[in-house]
């Protein structure tokens, strides 16, 4: 009986999911131009917010891309990627976090820029060791070396930074 009915939950729930992925998939495209007026129309700091989410994004996508190839570079024995796995990965989660707190103007948007932006620049140092002799490390330090300007100027219209 008991696990009927957590099956039937899970079942509802999982339809639930469904839809709901299925509704922000058809409306869940990039904002366009009229959209970004109207959200600025509505908070002129809001377009700032959308761009630095979006830079936020972006970096950690290349973050992981770069962990990924580094990690295959240990595999081979080229020890001296270890460093860059690390900054690497954890980069990419305190990217995925400002993203996240930044688009919905978030109280702690101050905090994570500022930690997001100090990530980036450590990272993109990390990687531009390497990135003389290896094209992925050298986009992974110019993608941070962006999501850290983009954070710094994001400060500026944090909340903290508005008062």
């Amino acid at each position: 009986m008991i696990r009927t009915k957590l099956f039937g939950a899970l079942g509802l729930l999982a339809v639930s999911f469904a839809v709901a992925g299925t509704a922000l998939s058809v409306g869940g495209k990039q904002p366009d131009n009229a959209t970004k007026e109207q959200s600025k129309a509505a908070d002129p700091h809001m377009s700032h917010f959308m761009d630095c989410a979006k830079e936020c994004d972006d970096c950690a996508r290349i973050c992981n891309m770069c962990a990924a190839h580094c990690t295959k570079m240990v595999a081979e024995g080229k020890k001296e990627h270890l460093e860059t796995v690390r900054t690497c990965i954890d980069c990419a989660t305190l990217c995925q976090s400002a993203s996240a707190i930044v688009i919905k103007n978030g109280p702690f948007s101050d905090l994570i820029c500022t930690a997001c932006a100090e990530a980036c620049k450590r990272c993109g140092d990390a990687c531009e060791k390497h990135a003389e002799h290896d094209a992925i490390m050298k986009q992974c330090a110019a993608e941070c070396r962006k999501c850290e300007k983009m954070c710094r100027v994001m400060m500026k219209h944090t909340i903290k930074g508005d008062k």
